[in-house]
């Protein structure tokens, strides 16, 4: 089969299109024709070997080191690797002693996987720890592939895993309930353009921050206020004026959040794409009884919910471009431009 193999921290010289073996599904697991492939952060990330500790800069201006080993967010990263965390695939075959009946299925893989079980934080992701989506074929846990029974397109569908699973999960963690205000910074992205519509759904009033031409994509999208980037939250919105902050943005822009939280709020983040390195003022923290609430490993509920989502048509999703999976070098730069809304999604060969 045709994949893309990641052969190590670098460029995009390090992705490489290739001919592998067909994976053989096992015990407890199912074989998929992936039908498409979304992009994430998390891909480019990886490979810049951005989640290294000696790396202080924003995604964006981390500078490419092929020497760089330490840079995987569960570990060090083995390379080669497919990676690939967005699946939208059809059941093709099902290992031994597995449920024949699903061969023909459309599912979405959960990408966060906790394979010891929802009371214990260790997870293991797709296309992270092991092959993922930017391949023809791939296999994982049966139970990991959900059916979805909809009318979108496979590009569509492939817009949701990743995504949407991070922020439904940081909206869970958060407690977000029915008329709490909450900001979220880099809404047009493609966790925060799912954050709007997830917090919408659920009643709250969103606050969006993102660059003048996109204010109107995400003001449909349920924001009920948006904000331009070189805006001054605080000036504009004011001290203690927001219950919940979910961020994942951090770089310079930190300090203010927790000014902007009231007492009692809650500051949840899975994500810096403007630097990990961020200036706390202790006082804000303790002094207004602020929660810091950190996100990697998803909630049991999460990927099941989004799923009734989709089937109820609660969400909608927002597919930017599609670019066959050979182009994917052309596809990441269009992705680190931050010139879309939404996801970029890659088509592998029928």
């Amino acid at each position: 089969m045709m994949a893309v193999v990641t052969t190590g921290t670098g460029g995009y010289d390090r992705l490489e299109p290739k001919l592998v073996p067909i994976p053989m599904p096992g015990p407890g697991e199912v074989l998929l024709r992936v039908l498409a492939a979304g992009i994430n952060n998390t891909d480019i990330n990886t490979r810049l070997g951005w989640y290294a500790g000696s790396v202080k800069d924003g995604t964006d201006a981390t500078a490419v080191d092929a020497d760089r080993r330490d840079g995987g967010w569960n570990g060090a990263t083995a390379f080669p690797l497919i990676q690939g965390a967005d699946c939208c695939g059809r059941v093709v075959a099902v290992g031994p002693g597995g449920d024949a009946g699903r061969i023909g299925e459309r599912v979405l893989v959960r990408p966060c996987m906790r394979r010891a079980g929802f009371d214990l934080m260790d997870t293991v992701w797709l296309g992270t720890d092991f092959d993922g989506a930017f391949s023809q074929y791939i296999k994982v846990p049966e139970s990991e592939a959900f059916a979805v029974a909809c009318d979108w397109s496979d590009a569509e569908l492939a817009t949701i895993p990743c995504a949407y699973g991070t922020a439904e999960n940081m909206v869970r963690r958060a407690g977000v309930a029915r008329g709490d205000r909450v900001l979220v910074p880099g809404a047009s992205g493609g966790v925060g353009s799912a954050l709007v519509q997830l917090l919408a759904r659920r009643g709250a009033e969103v606050i969006g921050v993102t660059s003048p031409s996109k204010h109107e994509a995400i003001a449909k999208l349920g924001a009920a206020r948006v904000l331009s980037r070189d805006d001054d939250p605080l000036a504009i919105l004011g001290d203690d004026s927001m219950d919940v902050v979910i961020d994942n943005v951090g770089g310079p822009g930190f300090a203010a959040m927790l000014k902007l939280l009231r007492r009692g709020g809650r500051y949840v983040t899975s994500g810096a794409i403007a630097g990990p390195v961020v200036a706390l003022d202790l006082r804000d923290l303790y002094l207004k009884d602020i929660t810091l609430v950190g996100c990697t490993a998803w909630d049991a509920p999460v990927f099941p919910d989004l799923v009734s989502y989709i089937e109820t048509g609660e969400i909608r999703p927002l597919l930017a471009a599609t670019y066959p999976l050979d182009r994917i070098a052309e596809a990441q730069r269009a992705f680190q431009e931050k010139q879309h809304i939404g996801k970029i999604v890659l088509l592998p060969p029928s």
